[in-house]
């Protein structure tokens, strides 16, 4: 018997993709019965291997393998890599071979994206994108298509990187320091590699939503204590989060917070419960992504493309 053929997606496919409506495309993969996830993680030095494999019962399966490599940007070489496989449903046949950027830059700037617009108040009008890299520039331009009329600004350590993103929007600057971002800020984008906290609590203010993308391993951070505790947690995961992410695994072991402290993750949407309260209050994301979310990601991908 002969394998049925299969989809090679490639980064050309961006053109059919819609911000909006992957994040309809995530909310309803949230409604489907809980994806079963396994994740594992090999590391040399600062270099990681992470392998992410998901099955959500009535959408398919999907493997991911991602190599992090921060010195990679040294050579003028991508610091993120790898490959995605997508299985079908119901006959477990490889549907798709996705390109692997064009499925990360979706599915992590997505995930914030989505998280923003059920947390964040729909009047935001000046976003803060922290890190001018590769996923600096996708969190631009999620955010444009979820708040078209917002103004933003970029802080990144090297400014002439900030300057060089900023270029390429319209109605975008670089923030002068990131306090002063912080300050003037609705809502902070936060996609750094730093493994001790930059962003401080002190800064924050009422009303304000942040969103933390850059912390991926046990040992790192990107917001102190403070912050934490002066804003009401979600995460898009519980499950790829809380004893895996250094940035609630170690204030958590600190006695800082406790997991109580994450009030939802995405599939609380249906009971109401991951929702911004009030105008007033702080909303803080962890956005740690996940196999499952990978897999909603690519089945999207694979319809967009079929039309």
């Amino acid at each position: 018997m002969t394998q049925a053929p299969f989809q090679i997606i490639g980064p050309d496919a961006e053109a059919k993709l819609d911000w909006l409506k992957l994040g309809a495309a995530l909310e309803a993969g949230h409604m489907l019965p809980r994806a079963e996830i396994s994740d594992s993680f090999l590391y040399r030095g600062k270099d990681t291997l992470l392998n992410r494999a998901a099955w959500i019962d009535g959408l398919g399966l999907l493997v991911k393998s991602a190599t992090i490599f921060p010195e990679n940007a040294a050579q003028n070489l991508p610091a993120v890599n790898g490959g995605a496989a997508l299985y079908g449903d119901k006959n477990g046949l490889l549907e798709a071979l996705v390109d692997f950027h064009l499925l990360t830059k979706y599915k992590t700037a997505g995930d914030s994206l989505f998280a923003a617009m059920k947390l964040a108040r729909p009047e935001s009008k000046t976003i803060l994108v922290v890190g001018a890299g590769t996923v600096g520039r996708s969190l631009r331009a999620a955010y444009g298509a979820g708040f078209p009329e917002a103004r933003f600004l970029i802080w990144n350590r090297n400014i002439a990187r900030a300057e060089a993103l900023a270029r390429d929007f319209s109605n975008t600057d670089v923030a002068e320091s990131l306090a002063d971002g912080v300050q003037q800020a609705d809502i902070v984008t936060c996609a750094t590699m730093v493994t001790e906290p930059i962003l401080q609590g002190e800064w924050l203010k009422a009303g304000q939503h942040i969103d933390l993308i850059g912390a991926y391993r046990p040992d790192m951070r990107e917001a102190d204590d403070a912050a934490l505790k002066k804003a009401r947690i979600f995460v898009d995961s519980r499950a790829t989060t809380i004893e895996h992410i250094g940035e609630l695994k170690r204030p958590i072991a600190a006695g800082v917070i406790t997991a109580d402290d994450v009030v939802a993750d995405y599939y609380d949407i249906a009971s109401g419960a991951f929702a911004r309260g009030n105008n007033a209050e702080i909303t803080l994301f962890k956005n740690g992504g996940g196999a499952h979310l990978d897999l909603m990601t690519a089945a999207y991908i694979r319809d967009a493309v079929k039309g």
